[in-house]
């Protein structure tokens, strides 16, 4: 079964550079995306933004509530 992420953990300019799973793993953001692409991590995305880079995102369900950026922070 694949992770979920419970929570996130952001610098001083507000981006996500953690994110905690529900197993209780922390994982940097490189780290994360490279889960989503494996598949290891449910209900998150990367895309490529306007600026070139990889970017991870939660899957748009209508549901603000479980946006990445809406998550606990730990």
């Amino acid at each position: 079964m694949a992770e979920q992420v419970v929570a996130v953990r952001k610098n001083g300019d507000g981006d996500i550079i953690e994110l905690k799973l529900s197993s209780g793993q922390v994982v940097d953001y490189k780290q994360a995306q490279q889960m989503a692409d494996n598949g290891e991590i449910e209900h998150v995305n990367t895309f490529r933004g306007r600026d070139g880079d990889k970017h991870l995102r939660s899957d748009a369900d209508g549901d603000p509530t479980n946006n990445l950026d809406n998550l606990p922070i730990f």
